[in-house]
């Protein structure tokens, strides 16, 4: 039996789904948390002793017609899957907005049970919903929820309502007249309607308190954090605060503790070998250990990270940080909606991209899958971790700059493709419900942080690991399959494969074949950065502060890769905005449903990455020394040519993009 959540957006959806199915799948207070169905069994301690029932949490929507690509999941779910019954999550706090989706459901003829939820929330503030009353109205069963309390808050009867309902059809109590939907004079009147139904409904079930004082102090604290200039500000301090705490004080703390057990069971594994061949000794000590331990050792500070960037989302305020950009984003053609993406992508630009299926607008959420992976992600963070202690003694401003610059990137790529698409076709609105600031969970946070990191651990034992093991063989070889000897370095399997590439990064101070070799294995997966240099240069403890300074100055690093803190700076950047992880850019081919879209987004981003690195390299270095870097006028004509071929393949996806719009609008009767 198939039991289908369905809701709106912030109704306690997906908790619920994981209180039934004891899963943790991710919550947060914005649309498009849930970007697909899921389904779960439903633990026995609801199923009793009749047949498994199998919980589908589908992704919130506010109406049946698919507006977006997530309304489509729903509603197509629903129209051609036949779920056995519907259990339809309402926010008792916001009954008006909720019932307008529950009437279309009711329409479907598939059993249909409501789950009042946020119970508790209606006592606190006095607001009484006669259940009874609106049971008989809807000709459905309505039972009060609490999702999130552990406690038998309704979730029992609501698994028992909808077992006895199976194999049962659903009387609408509001007949829905047969419309054309290219007619919106005929959809707007049939909204009005419908409307109307809810709120008569409304007012006889609902007695609500009303407050004459004239603000509560959460809408004092709105003003502050919604604020356009003082929102911005706050925002800026507060992700200042959260990379102090993870990447330069608590996270290093912890860092340091994990690298000593790292680097014992490095010796220990190095005994073991002793007597072997130096080949093996390499490959397991060196290559296999070492290189996982590099980055396995960053995981104290992305933990941190993520444990405080949950908090932020538990306690409400990543939702007024929505509220604060949308006005700016849509100055740059982008939907609000772009932001929710954009957030999501700093744990992960996967689902980061994924999540712009929300948007409404084909450009727009094309534009926004494209330009989600300059966020940051937490992939990405071993790496900035690395640079900023040993090239700039830990700065705290070294991770939150990074963050900044993507911001600024993805406003002017907007800008960029604003331009170049026209933006004439629909005006997106965004609207988003702020929820109560409330104290946040230190379990939920705790929960979501060791969920990020068993993601993380999982890629570093699987990817990773092989990666390295690899890197580590290329290294070891020359094509004769002969030990590569000492000296000779350069005419190993790796260093002839990756030289070529090294010859393009001269113009960005890093033109040499072991960085070049780290670069290029970052596109399996970021954090293969920091295992490949800790191979190929052969100093595995990366995160040692003994060894590498990374708390005592950057001289003895910065000797080691060769490296001036402008070429350091500009190959962080390099790694930060050229093209994702290719799993990153298996989500974007997904989205954008367009080849022409997908490879000029590629083109954008490395071409984005080389520029930045371009001219952080030769402008430091003019300002260090007084002149240009090695090799300004090639690393000019190439950065010209890219932008040359990724113009040209952007205005060529834009006219294919013109025609596909051109025929939407004939096939529903549109006119320009």
């Amino acid at each position: 039996m198939r039991i289908a959540l369905a809701g709106n957006p912030n109704s306690g959806k997906t908790t619920m789904y994981n209180a039934l199915t004891g899963k943790s799948e991710r919550v947060g207070n914005w649309a498009g948390v849930t970007v697909g169905k899921k389904e779960t069994p439903i633990k026995k301690e609801f199923c009793g002793k009749g047949p498994e029932l199998i919980a589908v949490d589908l992704p919130g929507a506010y109406s049946m017609s698919p507006f977006t690509p997530e309304e489509s999941i729903t509603s197509g779910y629903v129209r051609d899957e036949h779920p056995d019954v519907i259990v339809n999550i309402v926010d008792g706090t916001n009954l008006s907005r909720s019932l307008f989706f529950t009437t279309q459901l009711l329409e479907l003829g598939v059993p249909v049970v409501v789950a009042l939820n946020k119970s508790d929330i209606n006592e606190k503030q006095k607001t009484k919903i006669d259940v009874d009353l609106l049971s008989k109205k809807l000709g459905c069963p309505v039972i009060k929820t609490v999702s999130t309390s552990s406690a038998d808050t309704g979730l029992m009867e609501v698994v028992k309502a909808a077992q006895a309902l199976k194999g049962k059809g659903q009387d609408a109590p509001y007949i829905q007249a047969e419309i054309d939907l290219r007619d919106k004079a005929q959809v707007e009147a049939e909204d009005r309607k419908r409307y109307a139904f809810v709120n008569r409904i409304v007012k006889e079930v609902e007695t609500r308190q009303v407050l004459t004082k004239e603000r509560t102090w959460q809408d004092k604290v709105d003003a502050i954090l919604t604020n356009k200039v003082a929102g911005i500000v706050i925002f800026a301090a507060v992700m200042w605060t959260v990379f102090y705490i993870s990447q330069t004080w608590l996270g290093p703390l912890i860092a340091d503790w994990l690298v000593g057990w790292i680097e014992t069971f490095q010796g220990f594994v190095a005994g073991l070998l002793e007597n072997s061949a130096p080949i093996l000794q390499a490959l397991l000590a060196d290559g296999i250990v070492g290189g996982v331990g590099a980055v396995v050792g960053f995981l104290p500070l992305v933990m941190v990270m993520y444990f405080l960037i949950a908090l932020l989302e538990d306690c409400g305020y990543m939702a007024r940080v929505s509220i604060v950009m949308d006005p700016i984003f849509k100055r740059v053609g982008l939907s609000g909606k772009s932001i929710i993406p954009m957030i999501i992508g700093t744990g992960c630009a996967i689902p980061g991209i994924m999540a712009a299926r929300t948007i409404r607008d084909e450009r727009e959420r094309r534009a926004t899958a494209m330009l989600t992976p300059f966020m940051p992600c937490g992939a990405k963070l071993p790496v900035i971790a690395l640079f900023a202690g040993a090239f700039f003694a830990d700065a705290p401003w070294v991770g939150p700059t990074m963050y900044f610059v993507g911001i600024l990137l993805i406003f002017l790529w907007a800008l960029v493709v604003k331009y170049i698409t026209g933006h004439r076709y629909r005006k997106s609105f965004f609207i988003m419900e702020l929820p109560e600031y409330k104290g946040p969970s230190i379990k939920r946070a705790a929960f979501s942080m060791l969920g990020r990191a068993k993601a993380y651990i999982i890629k570093a034992a699987t990817i990773i690991l092989v990666c390295n093991a690899v890197v580590q063989i290329m290294q070891t070889f020359n094509w004769s399959f002969q030990v590569v000897e000492e000296g000779m370095e350069d005419t190993s399997i790796l260093a002839t494969i990756a030289s070529p590439f090294a010859v393009l990064l001269i113009p960005l101070g890093f033109g040499v074949w072991q960085l070049a070799a780290a670069a290029i294995t970052g596109f399996i997966a970021k954090e293969n950065v920091v295992g490949t240099l800790a191979v190929v240069y052969g100093v595995t403890n990366f995160i040692d502060t003994d060894e590498l300074a990374l708390t005592g100055g950057a001289t003895e690093v910065a000797a080691i890769f060769g490296l001036t803190s402008a070429a350091a700076l500009a190959y962080l950047m390099f790694n930060l905005y050229t093209p994702p992880c290719f799993a990153a850019i298996g989500a974007m081919n997904a989205e954008m449903q367009n080849k022409k879209w997908l490879w000029a987004g590629i083109g954008l981003q490395f071409g984005t990455g080389y520029t930045v690195a371009f001219l952080i390299y030769q402008l430091g270095t003019l300002v260090t020394t007084g002149s240009l870097g090695t090799g300004f006028i090639p690393g000019l004509i190439a950065i010209l040519v890219m932008a040359a071929v990724v113009v040209t393949i952007a205005f060529r996806a834009n006219k294919k993009f013109d025609k596909e719009y051109s025929l939407h609008k004939h096939e529903m009767g549109e006119t320009a």
